[in-house]
């Protein structure tokens, strides 16, 4: 998505980029979410896990960026260089239907938020009709808002992503002086209910990767960035502020609260524990900044979701129908908008009649974009085995990375790895029709071939349980 002024984003646009998209409603609602699964003591090995993987994660992106500065369409590039087309397009198909999946659940929760004061009581958990029909608002403002271009998108999201760090930061000034050892030690490695450490800490695996989706921004903001140089320094700049920012607010929220008790708020479960401590004007204030947040979230994933799309259009070789891959006057890719946020429109719609809600989004989301991590994991294990390249280094935190992103698809289960591929298997129609466009055999190689068997095998085995009933959300 480049303008006519040449490369508009540099460092602080792109570390606000990847900051808008990690910090957004996810972190608002952490505390809950991860004290619904485990204990202190198990949350604390999950961080742990969670913070050598996505670290494993962010230095592949920025090594894949400072040595191979030519591939500069982020996950789908790199899944396509070192797997060919079937796989990049999977890679950026899979991205693409996690972004939209997620943004629907920030709407939800942005309007559950809402619905929280007396006075918008109407909107409930954030999947009413009226709920629905502001979300809706809502998203296709934000349409018309990044069709202006990628460098008005960006200079909104910097100012938003300013403007809601501020009461997280206050959050964790006041939840640090008010923390109790008492409380936090109390079952500190959880209850019976929870089940043993080892369970606790799966559970909460999609969790924790979910407010982290969004760190391979700036890769995805390659061809738009300044230089590659920006790129990396932003995605580790980005990784650095958000750990920070997540570990806090989850861990110290377990010496204000006992476990139990977390486990029991209504979401953003930021409010009820700043509540606890301060009373109900904080709650409020925590709900006003959630709102900020999300809507900053929003614009951000707004914006890598078109442009997920435009990455795989583009260009003669390009894995998606060539319309998707075009620009309008001022740079954005207009067509890719459209289609992400209709599809955005019709995952709300189909949310609000079967009432599902800011979870169950947030952990399909999450299980939709392991896919394309595992394959940019890969890529950057070949790419660092390779003699022009090689780099023990690297291959020692590839490796890392493999396995995490690996471990993730086992923990997410079954469950998920099945709704995924029910997800992934309509788009080989899409890829299809791309390749007999440009007049190539639809599949280059027998791994391809099997392995897009493997997922319409797996995606009409999971259509029939979804049918039956065995398989929901």
């Amino acid at each position: 998505m480049i303008e006519q002024n040449d490369k508009p984003l540099y460092l602080p646009a792109l570390v606000a980029l990847i900051v808008g998209a990690i910090v957004g409603g996810g972190i608002f609602s952490l505390p809950q979410n991860m004290a619904r699964a485990a204990g202190a003591g198990p949350m604390l090995i999950a961080w742990a896990i969670t913070f050598v993987g996505m670290l494993a994660l962010t230095r592949n992106f920025q090594w894949l960026s400072n040595r191979i500065p030519e591939i500069d369409d982020g996950l789908y590039g790199y899944a396509r260089h070192g797997f060919g087309e079937y796989f990049g397009f999977n890679a950026a198909w899979g991205y693409w239907i996690s972004v939209l999946v997620g943004n629907a659940g920030f709407l939800i929760l942005m309007f559950s938020a809402l619905g929280s004061f007396p006075m918008f009581g109407l909107f409930g958990n954030g999947n009413t009709l009226p709920a629905l029909i502001c979300e809706l608002a809502i998203l296709w403002a934000m349409h018309f808002m990044v069709l202006q271009g990628v460098r008005t998108a960006a200079m909104m999201n910097t100012l938003v992503t300013v403007a809601k760090i501020v009461p997280i930061l206050l959050f964790i000034v006041c939840v640090a002086l008010a923390f109790k050892g008492p409380v936090f030690f109390h079952s500190f490695w959880g209850t019976p209910a929870l089940g043993d450490v080892v369970t606790q800490v799966k559970s909460t695996m999609l969790f924790t990767v979910w407010v982290f989706l969004g760190i391979e921004s700036a890769a995805m903001y390659a061809s738009s960035a300044n230089s590659m140089q920006d790129v990396s320094r932003a995605t580790l700049l980005g990784f650095a502020i958000t750990v920070a920012l997540l570990v806090c607010v989850s861990v110290l929220s377990l010496g204000i609260l006992p476990q139990e008790e977390l486990a029991k708020l209504q979401n953003p479960s930021m409010a009820g524990v700043i509540t606890h401590i301060l009373g109900p004007e904080a709650g409020a204030l925590i709900d006003v900044g959630l709102i900020v947040s999300v809507g900053g979230a929003l614009l951000a994933w707004t914006m890598l979701g078109g442009e997920m799309l435009y990455l795989a259009g583009q260009g003669d070789d390009n894995t998606i129908p060539s319309r998707f891959g075009e620009v309008n006057d001022a740079g954005a890719p207009a067509s890719a908008m459209w289609l992400t946020n209709g599809a955005v429109s019709v995952v709300l719609i189909t949310s609000y009649f079967n009432q599902s809600g800011y979870i169950e989004l947030a952990e399909l989301a999450t299980s939709m974009a392991l896919i394309p991590y595992l394959l940019s994991a890969g890529f950057g294990l070949k790419v660092s085995a390779q003699t022009e390249h090689k780099s023990t280094v690297h291959q020692f935190w590839t490796l890392i990375a493999v396995f995490y992103s690996g471990w993730l698809i086992y923990a997410a289960g079954m469950k998920y790895l099945l709704l995924s591929m029910v997800l992934y298997a309509p788009g080989l129609l899409l890829f299809a029709q791309a390749k007999n466009a440009r007049g190539d055999q639809i599949f280059d190689h027998p791994g391809e071939m099997g392995y897009a068997l493997v997922v319409l095998v797996f995606g009409i085995l999971a259509a029939a349980l979804i049918f039956t009933g065995v398989l929901t959300l």
